[in-house]
């Protein structure tokens, strides 16, 4: 059996964010420095709200892509899901109605699902009554109606899987996608995050946990990982989705390879519900098992984007284990919060940010990290800070640390 069964290699990429409607108006927006961030207006906010901004996808049409049957259908949450899907489906070049149908699965994160239909639903019976609720509120609100969806749309009988981790959710459906193609089960996995949680109460309860940035007066600047002024994340929507593919079978299709998919390591730090392990030790832990999947070395890793979300333990945490993982090491590399320009987009950060270091790779760009002004005591690695910067990549990590003590590393490479 040739190892070439066995590597899992990437050919699709889809995204839909606060930076733009697919994976390249992402990447424009990234390297260019542009911050998603606004006022919100998905529901009126006065001055009783503590944060008033948000990343919102903005001026969208889901009917270029789903038509009227399927948005009724569909929460925002899998509607901004299944648009990534099928963006990272034609890219690939996949003929889905041929082929092995049980040889092909999906696996998407996301931290909430379908809140907003929650929100709708629950306002319609009490306001006028159980009789008015929609009959789709189910089929809306689950977790899994987006992988549901994208099973359905392009046939796909494997592993039909959510994650629900929340801010690691995306990152832990990459690496059980991955896995699935690592283990023979499958050659082909749509997988990454979704999520649509820019409602009233994602915002007020976030808010009530002090969690969220106040800087409602500058939105573009509220974002700002590793920066001494940093007073929360930016809470923000958006997905995307990329095809991974068992090498043999993309070489057997003569498949344009954008990249590989080398590894992941998985931990918990089974220490607070919503605050980081002291000194990031379940994160470091989550990159050495990640590198040691991957079989590589920490020299060999060239960027990291980071989790970075601009809240003060987070970005301590995350320095702290870096540092702690990588020694001299950590000095050498760049690493990078895209967060700073797309908020943090919960269950979705990881499949938005795995799009952004594979376009690291293919470009020989790594993305900056804006709104670092004053990098906080003991930030002194190399965060590209505020310019894109050039370099060569070989090896990057991509990192996902989530509530409930969930941590991800994903490992990806150049296309072999």
């Amino acid at each position: 059996m040739s190892s070439d069964l066995h590597r899992v290699v990437i050919t699709g990429m889809g995204a839909l964010t606060d930076l733009g409607h697919s994976a390249p108006e992402l990447w424009d927006g990234m390297i260019n420095g542009r911050s998603g961030v606004g006022p919100i207006t998905a529901f009126e906010q006065d001055d009783r709200w503590d944060a008033r901004i948000a990343g919102e996808v903005k001026d969208w049409d889901p009917s270029e892509k789903l038509d009227v049957f399927e948005r009724k259908r569909m929460d925002r949450n899998s509607q901004i899901g299944v648009w990534a899907g099928i963006e990272a489906a034609e890219q690939s070049g996949i003929d889905f109605n041929s082929g092995d149908p049980h040889r092909r699965g999906v696996a998407i994160g996301s931290g909430i699902g379908g809140i907003i239909t929650i929100e709708t639903d629950h306002h319609k019976l009490i306001n006028k009554g159980p009789r008015r609720i929609s009959p789709f509120c189910v089929p809306k609100l689950m977790l899994n109606a987006c992988t549901g969806n994208i099973s359905l749309r392009m046939n796909l009988k494997g592993m039909n899987l959510v994650t629900a981790t929340a801010c690691a959710s995306g990152a832990h459906a990459l690496a059980l996608a991955a896995q699935q193609i690592q283990l023979g089960n499958a050659d082909v996995m749509l997988t990454g995050g979704t999520e649509a949680a820019v409602s009233s109460l994602c915002i007020s309860a976030f808010s009530a946990m002090k969690a969220l940035s106040t800087r409602n007066d500058d939105p573009h600047r509220a974002s700002r990982p590793f920066d001494r002024d940093r007073d929360g994340f930016v809470l923000a929507e958006g997905g995307a989705v990329v095809v991974l593919e068992s090498l043999a079978h993309a070489k057997a299709r003569g498949a344009e390879i954008l990249g590989e998919f080398l590894g992941y390591g998985i931990s918990g730090d089974a220490h607070h519900i919503a605050a980081p392990a002291e000194n990031g030790e379940g994160a470091a832990r989550a990159m050495k098992l990640a590198l040691k999947n991957a079989r590589i070395n920490t020299t060999d890793i060239d960027y990291i984007n980071a989790h970075g979300t601009s809240t003060p333990l987070g970005d301590a945490s995350e320095v702290q284990a870096v540092k702690d993982v990588f020694g001299d090491h950590a000095y050498k590399l760049t690493m990078s919060s895209t967060k700073s320009m797309t908020g943090h987009g919960l269950g979705a950060a990881g499949g938005i940010e795995s799009v952004a270091v594979m376009k690291s790779i293919t470009e020989g760009v790594i993305p900056p990290t804006i709104n670092l002004e004053n990098p906080d005591e003991g930030f002194d690695l190399d965060f590209a800070a505020n310019e894109a910067k050039e370099r060569d990549i070989t090896y990057a990590l991509n990192n996902s640390f989530g509530f409930g003590g969930h941590n991800v590393s994903l490992v990806f490479g150049k296309a072999p």
